[in-house]
């Protein structure tokens, strides 16, 4: 109580940080000095005693280190060195807070709500709707004057503890030159005991004016765009965790996550690691719940459309130490809900809305304002909510069976591979090994874990890297976005001469998803573009006679007049839409292509057509497993 009183207290305070994680009944209190690092690789964590060592504010222009698409607005990399750290009773530091209202002046979006449905409108025609990815988040940024700017950020900080509910963080953060303050519902990733653990969070249901309704959440949980929303960045996420994860990611849940203005469905992700926790941060940059998916491509889409930097939005909190063995430790929010206050009394409060393919303008520019209430009405832009109440029936919404059903149904048609708890599989001597070239989507980090788990020695490439495939048993032609059809883009040409080049060699071939467009395309097939994009779409489908149920993401698709076709390499057999013959796969001597992805977790069916298919091709029977 102490610091925290010569902290409030102070004419200058020192660099510092006050926060709650969700359901303490304290805050913590770090001092330190603050230094600027250059990559995450050079965040300080030194040994020594177990506990938080350092916290980093890492900027959303830190993807630049990864090479991704980025409007650098040279946002600082900042690092607090924790030199003392306190706990102090949730109520005291409510006492201790500072009450007085804000004074908060000129406030309005940098966007009009007209710019952002316009932009809303370009993403869901030019992107999504040209096969460039599933979903991708666009932000405007609310803005307004502050006096006392600090005063006002500890001020909204004690509101925040008072009014806000659901939050993993609630926190303020003072460097000198920043003060971040907010309540951020959402673990992007943390590490404890070697568990690396991920919280992909999507779908708002929006209760402006207090708690949710009943009735309104259930017709909200059986939305199908809901649905899909958090369906689609629950992909993108095991793809991270393919990883950093040795095994990948279990997926648990769904849950709800109960906020003063809005409720969002979540689910966790966890799986062993070993890796260096500045590299789990840097292979986890950044969370598609804030940027899109694939992820390479968003942060395209993003600079295209945005045409501005973030500065700290959809970047993350980082707090990194160690535990009583020496390991490491890691917990990392992601910085949404926040809000950015400069030392002349400039405030940013950036929001976004995840875009899909069944979004509307209307609905998206309605999210944004939403998701800034509750910042807003910490620093008295907005009314406060109301105080939080039961249903009518006196049970928690999130305990009430009708609510706790429709959340388990979401589970009954996904992939089990990735529901149920998995232990890693010997490779047998003489295994056949498998070469995944990877096209920007790193799903193939998801079929690099299932072919793993059939035995296989498995290796991935990425397009650019050029080398031998002779020694492999198996090459996949993986996925990524773009159009198939343009002659002249790099990624397209080497992809076009890999598949080529291995139907001439006749040695087995499996094409997935742009691989299998690629393939259809070599094989005579005319290529389309459809016109409802199946993005983050589960389908069931008849393959060669079978019934099965997969994840299709793709705007493209082959055509096909008839189920058996004569080519220059062989018979082909192809499993088609009898409606529009839209190809979901073909078959052919020691090659075959999938349209959807078995390994997604929408693909129910997904690893026993990926077995099969793995045997056909290296004629050596994988793995049975129980599915």
């Amino acid at each position: 109580m102490d610091l925290l009183t010569k902290l409030l207290t102070a004419d200058t305070p020192p660099p510092f940080a006050l926060l709650r994680r969700e359901g303490a009944e304290h805050i913590e209190v770090f001092t330190g000095d603050v230094t600027t690092a250059d990559r995450l690789a050079d965040i300080p964590l030194p040994p020594g005693q177990p506990g938080p060592r350092t916290l980093a504010l890492v900027p959303y222009r830190q993807i630049t280190e990864r090479g991704f698409a980025c409007v650098d607005d040279g946002a600082p990399l900042e690092c607090l060195a924790i030199a003392t750290t306190a706990e102090v009773p949730l109520a005291a530091a409510l006492a201790a807070l500072p009450q007085a209202p804000v004074a908060a002046r000129d406030g309005g979006f940098d966007i009009s709500d007209e710019e952002y449905a316009d932009t809303v409108g370009a993403v869901l025609r030019d992107e999504i709707g040209r096969g460039e990815g599933a979903n991708f988040v666009i932000h405007r940024t609310y803005t307004a004057r502050v006096d006392h700017p600090l005063r006002a950020a500890l001020a909204a900080f004690r509101r925040l503890l008072l009014h806000e509910r659901g939050a993993y963080w609630t926190f303020v953060v003072h460097t000198g030159t920043r003060t971040l303050v907010g309540a951020t519902p959402e673990r992007h990733v943390s590490v404890e005991d070697g568990l690396v653990m991920m919280n992909p969070i999507s779908g708002t249901f929006r209760h402006p004016d207090g708690p949710a309704d009943r009735d309104a959440l259930l017709r909200f949980l059986a939305d199908p765009k809901e649905i899909d929303e958090l369906y689609m960045v629950l992909d993108e996420e095991l793809k991270m965790m393919a990883t950093v994860a040795e095994h990948g990611g279990q997926v648990v849940g769904p849950y709800l996550k109960e906020m003063a203005h809005l409720t969002h469905t979540e689910y966790l992700l966890a799986g062993r690691g070993s890796r260096d926790v500045r590299e789990v941060l840097r292979e986890t940059m950044f969370a598609p719940t804030v940027t899109g998916s694939p992820i390479e491509n968003a942060f395209r889409v993003i600079a295209r459309h945005e045409g501005r930097g973030r500065r700290y939005y959809a970047g993350v909190l980082a707090l990194l130490g160690n535990d009583e063995a020496g390991r490491q430790t890691l917990d990392a929010p992601i910085l949404i809900r926040t809000a950015e206050l400069t030392p002349d009394g400039r405030l940013r409060v950036p929001v976004g809305a995840t875009l899909v393919r069944h979004s509307t303008a209307a609905g998206e520019v309605a999210e944004t304002h939403i998701k800034a209430a509750g910042v807003l009405a910490a620093l008295g832009l907005r009314p406060a909510a109301a105080p939080r109440q039961s249903s009518e029936s006196g049970v928690r919404l999130a305990d009430d069976p009708d609510v706790r059903a429709a959340l388990i149904d979401r589970n009954a048609r996904l992939a089990r591979f990735w529901l149920d708890e998995r232990r890693g599989t010997d490779t047998v001597d003489g295994a056949p090994r498998v070469l995944i070239v990877d096209a920007e989507d790193t799903f193939t980090g998801m079929l690099a874990h299932q072919m793993r788990s059939l035995g296989l020695v498995v290796t991935r490439r990425p397009w650019t890297e050029h080398g031998s495939v002779g020694e492999f048993d198996l090459v996949v032609a993986g996925p990524g976005p773009g159009d198939p059809t343009v002659v002249d883009d790099p990624k397209m040409a080497a992809m076009r001469d890999l598949i080529a080049a291995r139907l001439h060699s006749g040695a087995p071939l499996l094409a997935v998803c742009l691989g299998q467009q690629i393939l259809a395309g070599l094989l005579g097939l005319r290529l389309h573009r459809r016109d409802a994009p199946y993005q983050g779409l589960q389908r069931e489908i008849d393959l060669f006679g079978r019934t099965c149920r997969v994840g299709f993401y793709s705007t493209f698709t082959a055509l096909a007049d008839a189920d058996l076709l004569a080519t220059a390499y062989g018979p082909v057999e192809v499993a088609r839409d009898p409606a529009d013959g839209a190809v979901h796969a073909l078959r052919g001597p020691r090659f075959a292509g999938v349209q959807f992805h078995p390994e997604s977790v929408l693909s129910e069916d997904g690893l026993s057509v990926l077995t099969d298919l793995v045997t056909a091709l290296t004629e050596v029977p994988a793995i049975t497993l129980d599915r």
